[in-house]
Order: structure tokens, then sequence, then C-alpha cells
């Protein structure tokens, strides 16, 4: 968990008196957030302060070696870019920050997040907390999917469940990491049980980011669904920056497009869509089919801002 976040000039000439003001700035804020800051003086790399759990650190620094140094010793390290390194590459590092008084605290507990393999809580409703998947989340999914009206209209999991326990390390990798967002985990606050999954993805041949979701049945008919729904639609326009999303519903599966058709979709036509592309297993980050492509009817709803 993030405890502190800690400045750290590459040398004590490194930060002019406007640099060091937004650092300082940027510090109290931090604090003002309930979180402890360090702010180095470019003498000593590692401040004896620092010392004691670089796990629970995000180090801000606009020194590139130093940079190395630090991510060496076990710390989660950020490039810092202002107008004395304007151009400074950091090789090796994920995240780089410039304009840092104009950041929330958000970017900076995602960051460390994202460094400490940590899920993202994404959205809070008043019933639900939506969050970045995680692997331990996939047990519970094999409890939801267990019942057969869950994969009635839509594909279900692995058969063995350490073969979608590796899928979804890979997607938090690949998918959290690289677009910021994806499928996410459903969980109801008052007992933090998961309920179900909701969220974004992109499917090869279409351009609009696409809305799937899933309720377990224990908790339909009790406003959830929607619930999250209208939460990740706002989150797609206002966050995201979508101006358009479309779903694709199983053309028997009245239910589903009824929610969506409440939700403002509208629909534009019938289109064929492969079945079962996740495959039968998935073994070295591949996914194993073994048996053709599966293809099924599908109604294609489009949303616009």
């Amino acid at each position: 968990m993030l405890k502190t976040v800690a400045f750290i000039p590459e040398d004590e000439d490194s930060w002019d008196e406007s640099v060091l003001k937004a650092v300082k700035n940027t510090s109290a804020y931090i604090e003002d957030n309930g979180y402890k800051t360090i702010v180095a003086d470019g003498k000593d790399p590692l401040p004896l302060s620092m010392s004691e759990n670089p796990k629970e650190t995000l180090v801000i620094t606009d020194g590139p070696f130093l940079a190395k140094e630090l991510t060496d010793k076990g710390y989660y390290c950020v490039g810092f870019l202002h107008d004395n390194n304007r151009g400074t590459a950091f090789p090796g590092l994920k995240y780089i920050f410039s304009d840092i008084e104009e950041l929330d605290i958000d970017s900076f507990v995602k960051v460390y997040q994202r460094y400490a393999g940590e899920p993202w809580e994404v959205i809070e409703t008043d019933r639900l907390m939506i969050r970045e998947t995680t692997v331990e989340d996939v047990d519970e999914f094999y409890k939801i999917y267990s019942d057969p009206e869950m994969t009635r209209f839509m594909e279900g999991l692995f058969e063995d469940p350490e073969d979608e326990k590796r899928y979804q390390k890979d997607y938090i990798k690949k998918v959290y990491g690289l677009m910021g967002f994806g499928v996410w985990t459903l969980v109801r606050k008052e007992d933090m049980r998961v309920i179900g999954r909701a969220g974004y993805s992109v499917r090869n041949g279409f351009d609009e980011a696409e809305l799937g979701f899933l309720v377990g049945k224990e908790f339909q008919r009790q406003g959830y669904c929607m619930e999250a729904l209208r939460a990740i639609m706002d989150y797609g326009r206002d966050v995201l920056g979508f101006d358009s999303v479309q779903t694709l519903v199983k053309a028997e599966n009245a239910v589903s497009i009824h929610i969506c058709e409440k939700l403002g979709f509208k629909k534009i036509g019938e289109v064929n869509v492969e079945e079962n592309i996740y495959g039968d297993e998935y073994k070295d980050g591949q996914r194993v089919s073994l048996g053709g492509p599966q293809f099924g009817k599908y109604i294609r709803m489009i949303f616009l801002w």
C-alpha cells in the first residue's frame, strides 16, 4: 500500500526556485490527502527516512541514473520532467510526470498501484465498487458461471481454472496496463462479495469500444446491473473520452437487449460474430482451440453521446 511519495532531485543543483516551489506545493497537496512525503535536497540519493519500506514508496526523480539506482534497490520510480531537463529520457521507467502541480492525487496512487500490481478502483457507486479484476477473483467467477443460465447467451470460462488464471494474469498486464480500461469486477460494498463483471473491450473488425456485462443469478433483479452500467457509461464518456459505444447481444437474449435499450442503445442490425474466441485451453499465452471457428447471430446496438 502506498504510504510515502518522495521527490528526489538528480543533485543539489537540479532544481531552481520555480521547480522547488512546484515540488513543495505538490508535496503539501499530497500530504493534505493523507500521505507522507519526502522532499530531498539532492545531497543524498537515498535519505534515511526512505530506507525502511521501499515497496510502500513512490519516488519522483528528474535523474535517469538515480532512477535506475533506486529501481535496482526495489523502489517504484517515476521520471520527472521540468523546465530544466526537457527532453531527458528515462530508460526502463513506465511513467513520466510533468507539470506536477496539475496532477491530482489519483495520478500518484494509480501509478503506484500499477507498479505494485494492485487493482485500480475504477468507479464507486452507492452500492458497488467497480475495480480491476484480480487473479483471486477467478475462483468467484467459477461460482457465478456454474449456473447454466450464465452461459446460455455468452461465452464461459476455461474448463481448467488454472488456464483462466494464466489468462487473467496476461489480461492484467496487456489490457489494463496498456489500454487503461477493460472488463472489470463488480463488488458489492456491503459485504465485499464479487457479484459479476462489466466493462469495455475492443473487438477485431469494429471501431467502437464494446460494452459487456454479467451479473450472477443470485444478484439479479436488485438493480445492481443498471447501477453499474450507468456508472460505466458515464466513465466511458467523461474519463475515457468515448463518443460512441457498441454492444453485441445474442439475438435470443431478450433481457440483455432490453437492458441496453433502457441505457439508450439503438439497434442498427444483425451481425455474425465469432464465438468461443477463448478456445478450449490457454497455454503459453496462446488460446488453443480443439475445433474450428464458431459463429452466432448477434444484434448490434450503438450508443451515441
